[in-house]
């Protein structure tokens, strides 16, 4: 998923004055956004691996790249022109994906 974080964003003025950068927050965002791109919705995530390597600039292209750890854990990599910016783990509440041929509770009732 690639992205560029705005020079107008509301977040850069005080981040920081008169060399505005992206705030670590909106990257970790975008790589969730892509996670739930690619998976569906998720209920709550946590992160229990971070590093911030180098900053993005406001209007620079950025991607996210992401492998899948298993069905509730990811794997994210931050890059602008190939040099990793972040890079972590996220790693879902409950699974995003719902097995469609799992049976559900009110088809058992019914068997």
């Amino acid at each position: 998923m690639q992205f560029v974080i705005a020079a107008d964003h509301p977040c850069l003025p005080g981040h920081f004055p008169g060399r505005a950068l992206v705030p670590g927050v909106l990257l970790l965002e975008r790589a969730i956004e892509a996670v739930q791109a690619a998976h569906g919705p998720l209920a709550g995530v946590r992160l229990p691996q971070l590093k911030f390597l180098r900053p993005l600039l406001p209007e620079q292209n950025a991607e996210v790249e992401l492998e899948t750890l298993g069905a509730t854990r990811w794997r994210f990599r931050v890059l602008h022109s190939g040099e990793i910016l972040a890079s972590g783990e996220i790693v879902a509440d409950a699974p995003a994906i719902v097995s469609p041929s799992a049976p559900s509770p009110a088809t058992d009732a019914h068997a």
